[in-house]
């Protein structure tokens, strides 16, 4: 049964991070918008350009999936609605769908060094839609890396 997870947080929390070590430690396949972004040679805040891309990653992960391979989406999946959308159609495809939450307090944010300024986190922490213990519960658990076995 293919895994998909869907890595939750605002810019900064460390969803790369987290999916890097993850894919590095289990056979996932990685999707980051913002990777691709940046290969395309578009604008990180090109809004029309990113809704390409995560359309195009979100069809290539449809594919992954029914053909077996885990998959790791880093598309920071801001909103409860795009949350419930990627979950219904992968559970369709007969995947499980962990949801990995990164909950980073705004002020922290702030201070690591990323691409986007204190006044845009501002700005998407407004738009931001925390997932709650009942959205979470709908979940499949969130997928952890073994213990590295001498």
């Amino acid at each position: 049964m293919p895994r998909l997870i869907l890595m939750c947080g605002l810019p900064g929390a460390g969803k790369t991070t987290q999916a890097k070590a993850l894919a590095a430690a289990l056979p996932f396949a990685r999707l980051s918008p913002d990777e691709w972004l940046t290969a395309l040679g578009f604008d990180l805040f090109d809004a029309a350009a990113r809704d390409r891309v995560e359309q195009q990653l979100r069809r290539h992960a449809q594919d992954l999936l029914r053909a077996g391979v885990d998959v790791i989406l880093e598309n920071g999946f801001w909103g409860r609605t795009e949350r419930d959308r990627y979950r219904r159609t992968a559970r369709d495809l007969g995947a499980t769908v962990h949801l990995h939450y990164l909950d980073v307090p705004l002020d922290e944010l702030k201070r690591r060094r990323t691409v986007v300024t204190g006044a845009q986190l501002d700005e998407y922490a407004a738009l931001f839609e925390a997932p709650d213990a009942a959205e979470l519960a709908r979940f499949d658990p969130p997928v952890t890396v073994p213990p590295h076995q001498p």
